[in-house]
């Protein structure tokens, strides 16, 4: 199909997905229902054996949600009450909520600006006395720079002489690497979601907790099952975040698919790039690169839309039945449940100045060229008419 004879261009497409692999699912699908194993059955066991092998870590504990990743990460290394926990704010809502969950405090760190991702100056300026823990996110599929954070960390515990544990908040990285080591190695516990825009989505929600440390990997099993190692004896309290046999089964499907869609993802992005640059619309789209070196996996492909016109680009694109949105519209500082931090939106200018700006385009591994060239000359006439 031609450019000209496009119609529309979806954000997110899973049909696509669905019809070349919906026989297998289903399949899937069927044998869990013939098994009756519906809640940390043989497949969630299967699925965090091959999660453990793709991401090169020792341990991966399946859990209900990427949020919940999280909150079972905080509970794990006993931040509680007094603690400090440093995230950033251009990031979903998840990274942070985890925090005042368990009774400790957010601290907002800002954005390197070619990445989105923390600034390791900004972290360090962040850290105190009280600071317990730094939640990284890798967003969009880049890995943050974890030499600066770990840097950063050493530092930190040097002066103030305690223990600052490393979270990774990997939900939108699954396979990305930096220097080499793929993301969950670079600090204590990763996060994992499954939610069906991920790069390796279900069909409903599903996370995992990977890690290197066998302690620390059983305690996110007992946590997971209301603090029970033996049925009916609860050594302590937990939650109730148990990854059901539906969607560990769906994703041991898919799983074996993941590197040829992020080869596609990656080709997509340098198609962009390309199209981007020969449409001469450089003085109003900035194009996300990858920084260092990395193995970007391009969860999203959000660009910048210089000039305060992103909005205005949106709904032209919109009118063509282009799909985009915007991750993310408000920095966590900004948002109503933690004014009582006392933030401002200018305390974190670089995080004020991408929520105006960002805008992400389609990235998924079954769009076509022409559906980009579509997108890339509509932008254009926008710009240049």
């Amino acid at each position: 199909m031609r450019p000209e004879q496009i119609k529309a261009v979806p954000m997110l497409d899973l049909t696509r997905q669905y019809q070349a692999i919906g026989a297998k699912m289903n399949e899937a699908l069927q044998s869990v229902n013939e098994s009756c194993r519906f809640v940390l059955g043989p497949e969630v066991k299967k699925l965090e054996e091959g999660i453990a092998a793709y991401s090169r870590a020792k341990f991966a504990v399946g859990c209900a949600s990427g949020s919940d990743a999280l909150l079972l990460s905080l509970m794990a290394l006993d931040v509680g009450a007094g603690d400090e926990v440093i995230v950033p704010s251009f990031t979903f809502f998840a990274t942070a909520s985890c925090v005042p969950r368990v009774g400790a405090t957010p601290v907002f760190a800002d954005i390197d600006p070619k990445t989105f991702n923390l600034d390791p100056a900004k972290v360090a300026e962040k850290i105190g006395e009280k600071t317990k823990a730094i939640v990284v996110v890798h967003l969009f599929g880049q890995a943050t720079d974890m030499v600066g954070i770990q840097k950063v960390v050493q530092d930190a515990e040097a002066k103030y002489g305690r223990k600052i544990h490393i979270v990774e908040d990997s939900c939108q990285a699954i396979g990305a690497e930096l220097n080499g080591v793929s993301v969950g190695n670079w600090g204590e516990l990763s996060c994992l979601s499954f939610y069906p825009t991920k790069n390796l989505g279900g069909a409903g929600d599903g996370g995992m907790v990977v890690c290197n440390d066998e302690k620390l990997a059983e305690r996110v099993r007992v946590l997971r099952a209301h603090g029970s190692a033996v049925r009916y004896r609860h050594q302590e309290i937990g939650v109730n975040s148990r990854l059901d046999s539906y969607q560990a089964a769906i994703l041991n499907v898919k799983l074996p698919y993941l590197d040829e869609w992020t080869e596609a993802r990656g080709r997509n992005a340098a198609r962009y790039e390309k199209l981007f640059a020969e449409a001469g619309l450089s003085d109003f789209v900035e194009t996300p690169k990858a920084v260092g070196n990395v193995r970007h996996v391009w969860n999203q492909y959000s660009i910048r839309v210089l000039g305060g016109k992103r909005d205005a680009l949106r709904a032209n694109l919109a009118e063509f039945n282009i799909g985009t949105d915007i991750y993310y519209p408000l920095g966590l500082h900004q948002q109503e449940c933690f004014a009582y931090l006392g933030y401002k939106p200018e305390d974190l200018p670089e995080t004020l100045k991408a929520t105006t700006e960002v805008l992400a385009l389609p990235i998924y591994p079954e769009l076509t060229e022409a559906e980009q060239e579509y997108l890339v000359a509509k932008t254009a006439e926008f710009f240049h008419k």
